[in-house]
């Protein structure tokens, strides 16, 4: 990465409460960088706070204290239009439960981002969408719709509707949580060659230890704090 450069994604002193009688507090003083083109694993225990620190620094939710920077851009004053710009502009997310929209082919379910964001008329749209799904393996699926897909196939098509804007990071909750391990490393190095192949930097969570022992970098969570000394079993 070069120096001139600042981190693709930043965060400051993260802090995230749910309100309540007695709050519960979800994320606590986080603090991290992720560089340009890393492939980046956050790992913790069952309720470590690891999907709310995601969702964060997603931008889907919104911290009670500290502040998120996007490709070096504060993001504390965005309103909603702002973030949810950002999100469909500069991110791409790939979820544990896929959610493509079944009534869609698998096609539309990739150039539904495109059309959102309108930088691009109908045939260039398809015409990405037809190229990432080749990139992929699954260009042969496109006219299909997704109950006619395996697990494995259908997390790849999540993965070409992540990629439809050209984001600058893709964010994975628990990506082969609902997987066989064949899918899973099958997933694993379809992230990889994101960072190798195509220079996107990836921030997944996991509990899964054989699919962080592909990243880069690993980031330890227990109890909303950053804990680098937190291992898998």
């Amino acid at each position: 990465m070069s120096a001139s450069h600042p981190p693709v994604l930043r965060a400051d002193n993260l802090v995230r409460r749910i309100p309540g009688e007695v709050p519960v507090t979800l994320i606590n003083g986080v603090s991290l960088e992720i560089q340009r083109g890393e492939f980046v694993c956050i790992m913790g225990p069952s309720g470590s706070g690891k999907s709310s620190l995601l969702y964060l620094l997603g931008l889907l939710d919104l911290p009670d204290e500290g502040r998120i920077l996007l490709d070096g851009e504060d993001t504390t004053h965005y309103n909603e239009d702002d973030l949810s710009d950002r999100r469909l502009a500069k991110l791409g997310f790939v979820f544990q439960f896929h959610f493509l929209l079944a009534e869609f082919t698998v096609i539309d379910n990739v150039t539904l981002p495109m059309r959102k964001l309108g930088q691009l008329n109908d045939d260039a749209a398809r015409g990405r969408a037809l190229d990432l799904l080749d990139h992929l393996g699954v260009k042969e699926q496109a006219y299909k719709h997704p109950s006619q897909l395996s697990g494995g196939q259908r997390q790849r098509v999540a993965i070409a509707r992540a990629l439809a804007n050209d984001p600058l990071v893709i964010l994975a909750d628990e990506p082969t949580g609902n997987l066989d391990s064949a899918s899973s490393q099958n997933v694993r190095a379809m992230l990889q060659s994101l960072t190798r192949d195509m220079g996107k930097t990836v921030v997944a969570v996991t509990h899964d230890g054989s699919f962080a022992s592909g990243a880069d970098r690993r980031i330890g969570i227990v109890d909303g704090k950053i804990n680098n000394d937190w291992h898998p079993v």
